[in-house]
């Protein structure tokens, strides 16, 4: 591949129409922003992450389309359960992308920075489902899956 995971995944959501992310850049997501600058996406920075979460909610509610999120692990993730959780019980489409540490960190324990030990059982309640994406060219497949599920009959938020 010779682009970016981010460039690759900014260019997949606007194949499926995304104008919108919601989300606050940090060291974890420097890459899936790179990938929005000159995507035509609109990011809109909240003061918090369970803020993003209840903007895309909203977003997702008055236009009919998924509201998107870029997340950072730990944090930023325990932060926007409770919009999930809302999004989930309402029937709302939200895709929840967040980061992970690097291979070889995830679920180590050792402290690295916004460590969780296992972030996909933490929203296993208020998502439809979450998978982690380990290279690039499982991203495509798993964004069919969420954005299928989005058209479905009864949508829920998606963790990425």
């Amino acid at each position: 591949m010779d682009i970016s995971t981010g460039v690759y995944l900014t260019h997949l959501l606007r194949t499926y129409g995304v104008d919108t992310v919601f989300g606050i850049p940090g060291v974890h997501t420097i890459e899936l922003y790179r990938g929005l600058a000159g995507s035509g996406i609109r990011h809109v920075t909240p003061r918090h992450e369970q803020g993003a979460g209840f903007m895309a909610d909203g977003y997702a509610r008055a236009s009919g389309r998924p509201g998107v999120c870029f997340i950072i692990s730990g944090p930023g993730m325990t932060n926007i359960v409770t919009a999930m959780g809302q999004a989930y019980a309402d029937s709302v489409p939200m895709l929840v992308i967040s980061t992970v540490n690097a291979h070889g960190r995830m679920g180590s324990g050792e402290g690295w920075l916004h460590e969780l030990p296992d972030q996909q059982a933490l929203v296993a309640g208020v998502a439809a489902f979450s998978r982690t994406v380990h290279r690039p060219e499982e991203l495509a497949t798993v964004l069919a899956q969420a954005f299928a599920l989005f058209d479905g009959a009864r949508p829920r938020p998606v963790h990425i």
